[in-house]
């Protein structure tokens, strides 16, 4: 008789669907995981299409100190001057003071932390990717500045008379631009003409309002939103209003610019611009000769490193980055454009002394060129010199110190500030001025609170009310201690960990990840047969989806960070063990296929589930306990048991669901490694 069917229709429906959702989840990730292949088709699609399709976002994997390089500093704290009751305090405030300033050299994940070594305090940390070190130890050592600032006087509103011309000479040019608008809807050839009698922006109306061609990454990208929503040669239908003033645009033709990446190596001499050598020029000659010799594209970044003199080039390598033309002086830049990539120039001299270039990449960014008429708006600024706040002469030399307090009727933390006797006089003239303002509270120019005086306060002390919690009260009390005690820091160590470095051990962690995948995937298929080759491909998946959280996150993934990745395949792939081997206990019963993979999957859950649970339950220990190495590998393990349990219970067993229902499949015995028997007719 003929077979009954396993599924049901509906349920054959519903695994379909899975199967596309599942494939276009993968789509998505890995576009994500590699967007150029979807960029450049779109940018070829968009030259022939009348509209734009969007760009997928290039993001970048955040790489941690040991692979991507950079600087591991470590401070002593002097807290001799502290009482030992507030050192550990003292030195946290510090923490927090030097976390803002390396967060604000763009370092991406910065570790600072501290840690007691017998009675003295050290601040360690690590800068990664950070080019300019000296800059980077100069900003770290200088002692915080902590300020007492109220609102600028000349933040005052506009008088009535003032408001009202400001309001006038906008709306006057709003209704000019309105006609501009029309005259060259109507008039869209004589665009340049227009621009040349009625444009206000100086540098381009000569030009006819040409601002030249404008790509996402240069400036003045702004008008690509509106500029985009037309096709070359129209006119935008709307004033688009910046902080200019009110702009009216016109596409012109599509085009692409040229960006090269390049390295040099900068060998200046005495009189050379911006150089503080006192090497003549015959020496710095001879010396860019003799690395002209030495210089392969192999070793190019170690022997700038180690002999350029531009500033940073210690940790750089010579590293230019993408530029495009006009960034730099022409010497080089004429140079560095012929180049074809991996090629090492002749000695090229410039200003700034001799050099040699190597170019490593180019490509090509789409443009659009776009042409507006200008008319400025007035601002605020133009007619009264604008500042939101201005110093009131007190700091953190007249705070003798803070701490948290609890409001005795709500019980809220508040905080709770004592002034000397200079600081006394000082807050009592400022909070008598400003009741019912904001007096703000700036660490290192960055607003920590911005409370509003409610009343004139004597004595010398303040208290600061807000919805606090009692870890925010806490950092507050840090940190304006940390500006007003004396706890100066110095440096004990500096190691620069090379890029090269951190590529290198990059490299060899990915050949290890790869040659281990590959080797579980041939057992797995060797072994298990079609069910091994099916995981294989759930594995791909898994991989595909969890390199792109690691983006979206993003992840900083050190080398410790990638030993989770690869342990948590690990536990992806022993989930699958575990399904296929219940699945052969059911077959080896006589059960037909569909009831064999279900039963599988619900007798293997449970070991699945309470092995998951109990690592998963280890890595938020180890990332709530644990320093930032074990918190990377903490973090990608938690991350990749979660999408592994996915993958497993759900990618495996739907494309197992779709592919035993295919006819032929149930006829080869030996894809399941099983022996068939005979079903009931």
């Amino acid at each position: 008789m003929k077979r009954k069917s396993s599924v049901t229709i509906s349920q054959r429906n519903k695994i379909r669907l899975y199967i596309v959702l599942i494939l276009l989840v993968a789509i998505l990730a890995g576009f994500l995981d590699y967007p150029k292949i979807w960029n450049n088709s779109v940018d070829w699609a968009n030259n022939k299409l009348p509209f734009d399709l969007p760009h997928y976002p290039d993001l970048s994997f955040v790489l941690g100190l040991d692979l991507q390089g950079g600087t591991h500093l470590v401070y002593n704290a002097d807290v001799s001057k502290v009482p030992t009751k507030d050192q550990a305090d003292a030195v946290e405030g510090v923490r927090d003071v030097i976390e803002r300033r390396v967060n604000a050299f763009g370092v991406s994940e910065p570790l600072v932390q501290t840690t007691k070594v017998g009675k003295q305090y050290r601040v360690i940390v690590e800068l990664a990717g950070i080019k300019d070190v000296n800059e980077a130890i100069k900003m770290i050592g200088e002692t915080p500045l902590l300020e007492f600032k109220e609102q600028a006087s000349s933040e005052v509103e506009l008088s009535e008379d003032q408001q009202q011309q400001l309001e006038e000479y906008n709306q006057q040019a709003e209704q000019k631009a309105e006609e501009i608008l029309q005259e060259v809807k109507n008039n869209p050839d004589q665009f340049s003409k227009i621009a040349k009698e009625k444009s206000e922006d100086l540098a381009t109306k000569e030009d006819g309002g040409d601002l030249g061609f404008i790509s996402e990454s240069g400036p003045k990208s702004e008008f690509l939103t509106p500029i985009k929503q037309i096709a070359p040669g129209d006119i935008y239908g709307q004033i688009f209003e910046n902080s200019e003033g009110y702009n009216i645009l016109k596409r012109g033709e599509n085009g692409t610019e040229k960006q090269v990446q390049a390295s040099h190596i900068l060998i200046c001499y005495e009189g050379a611009t911006r150089c503080e050598q006192d090497i003549s020029k015959e020496d710095a000659r001879g010396k860019i000769e003799e690395l002209k010799e030495k210089a392969t594209p192999e070793n190019f970044t170690e022997l700038a490193k180690e002999n350029s003199t531009e500033p940073g080039a210690d940790t750089s390598g010579g590293n230019l980055g993408f530029f495009s033309k006009g960034q730099m002086v022409p010497e080089f830049e004429e140079v560095a454009f012929n180049l074809e990539n991996g090629q090492i120039s002749d000695i090229v001299e410039t200003q700034f002394g001799f050099h040699l270039i190597h170019k490593v990449d180019e490509k090509q960014e789409r443009t659009f060129q776009v042409y507006r008429v200008l008319i400025k708006k007035q601002k605020k600024s133009d007619i009264v010199p604008q500042e939101q706040f201005e110093y009131t002469g007190l700091s953190g030399k007249q705070l003798d110190g803070a701490q948290v307090s609890f409001n005795p009727n709500t019980n809220e933390p508040n905080v709770e500030l004592q002034f000397n006797d200079e600081g006394k006089q000082l807050f009592e003239e400022i909070t008598a001025r400003n009741v019912g303002q904001v007096v703000g509270i700036f660490l290192d120019g960055e607003p920590i609170s911005l409370p509003r005086v409610n009343e004139k306060i004597s004595g010398g002390k303040a208290v600061i009310t807000g919805k606090f919690t009692l870890e925010e009260a806490k950092t507050l009390v840090r940190r304006l201690n940390a500006g007003a005690l004396p706890v100066p820091i110095d440096i004990i160590s500096q190691q620069t960990v090379g890029a090269s470095l951190g590529q290198e051990s990059l490299t060899k962690s990915l050949e290890a990840a790869i040659l281990g995948l590959i080797l579980v995937g041939l057992f797995m298929i060797i072994y298990y047969r079609l069910p091994g080759l099916i995981s294989v491909i759930s594995l791909c998946i898994y991989g595909i989806v969890i390199l792109a959280i690691f983006k979206l996150i993003p992840v900083t993934l050190t080398l410790a960070g990638i030993a989770g990745f690869i342990l948590s395949v690990g536990m992806a792939v022993d989930a699958n063990v575990l399904i296929f081997e219940r699945m052969k206990e059911e077959l080896k019963l006589g059960k037909p296929l569909g009831s064999a993979l279900s039963e599988g999957f619900e007798r293997a859950w449970p070991s699945i589930r309470d092995g998951n649970i109990s690592t998963l339950i280890t890595c938020v220990i180890l990332y709530w306990f644990g320093t930032s190495i074990i918190q990377g590998f903490a973090l990608t393990l938690l991350i990749g048991i979660l999408i592994s349990m996915i993958s497993a219970l759900f990618v495996t067993k739907t494309v197992l669901q779709s592919v035993i229902n295919w006819n032929f499949i149930n006829k080869i015995n030996w894809l399941f490694l099983y022996k068939k028997t005979q079903e009931s007719e």
